[in-house]
């Protein structure tokens, strides 16, 4: 491939991120990763590549002969787990994740195949439509099933935990890490403690047993392979934990594009196959999900700690954790 400039670089409005593409060993050891096992798969790569730098992400555009594109990405430390655990979810729910062309889980690199239109491609090209969102729910809450038995070998991977008895020690570290919140907020927060314990006893006794939780479903975060199939990806924000804390994302998502009146449809369509199980009534479900949409704030605070050392962005990190929490605390 070369060590040219590749003739795009997007940086977004990171302008002044830090990420391992700025050194010159670890861009060429990167290219020269990817270009061997694009070899191996008898690829090549045909164009010039463009590359979108984030404080939480390297990803390069490779474009390939007789494909759309093949993308390399490479992680943070602190997310450097999502590689292998691509790799591991390729295995287990094979007929719900992008399955990478190749992983270097050591140092959190993948190379991953082009995986289709993005729901947001789909979404934004078609009518208003909030039932489009019932099925990729569905697919996703299935593939959740599927990986309760997995949760533990998921944790082994390096996937944090946050099972809900750890929530509150987790909201508590979150709150006495973060540099935006002042000392008086931090104490109304504290203050606040009594009832997301509360949330989580009642959460526990429902009983939803703990799985894979995306904790950043949005609308491009999944492919729409084909009609009707859904192919999810980017997993650099999961947790082991309660897994309807993955409902908050998407809908937040569906009420901006359609309003409020959507979401009791869009919770029951992804509670549909956590009915099977005989275990809960829906009433227990929804009570489930209504807990979860709010505990999921704390696996959005933490993902916010998972960018580049170094990264000169760490403020605006600290400023997205601050609204989850305040956000989690305002609920009622």
């Amino acid at each position: 491939m070369g060590h040219q400039e590749p003739d795009v670089v997007d940086r977004g409005r990171f302008d002044t991120a830090v990420t391992p593409w700025e050194g010159a060993r670890w861009r060429d050891a990167a290219l020269a990763w990817a270009e061997r096992e694009l070899t191996a798969h008898g690829l090549r790569v045909t164009g010039p590549r463009s590359v979108r730098l984030r404080p939480w992400s390297v990803l390069v555009r490779l474009p390939v002969e007789g494909h759309s594109s093949v993308w390399f990405k490479a992680n943070p430390p602190a997310a450097a787990f999502e590689a292998g655990l691509a790799e591991s979810l390729a295995r287990w729910v094979p007929e719900h994740v992008l399955t990478p062309l190749a992983v270097d889980a050591g140092r959190g690199w993948s190379l991953l195949p082009h995986g289709g239109a993005l729901f947001r491609e789909v979404l934004d090209r078609g009518p208003a439509d909030a039932r489009a969102w019932e099925e990729p729910l569905r697919q996703y809450a299935e593939t959740q099933r599927a990986l309760v038995t997995y949760a533990a070998r998921i944790e082994a991977l390096g996937v944090p935990g946050a099972r809900t008895h750890a929530l509150p020690e987790i909201f508590d570290r979150l709150v006495t890490e973060n540099a935006v919140l002042d000392a008086a907020e931090k104490r109304r927060l504290r203050a606040s403690r009594a009832r997301l314990v509360d949330w989580c006893a009642e959460l526990t006794e429902i009983g939803v047993p703990d799985s894979l939780d995306h904790s950043d479903l949005h609308e491009g975060q999944f492919f729409a392979r084909e009609p009707g199939r859904f192919t999810f990806f980017d997993w650099g924000d999961a947790l082991v934990g309660p897994p309807f804390c993955s409902l908050l994302v998407p809908l937040r998502a569906a009420r901006a594009r359609y309003g409020s009146d959507v979401l009791p449809r869009l919770r029951d369509a992804y509670l549909e196959p956590w009915t099977g199980t005989g275990h809960h009534t829906p009433a227990d479900l929804r009570r489930a999900a209504d807990l979860a949409c709010r505990l999921g704030a704390i696996g959005r605070a933490c993902s916010w700690g998972r960018l580049f050392p170094g990264t000169s962005d760490a403020a605006d990190g600290a400023a997205s954790a601050a609204y989850w929490l305040r956000e989690l605390m305002a609920r009622r």
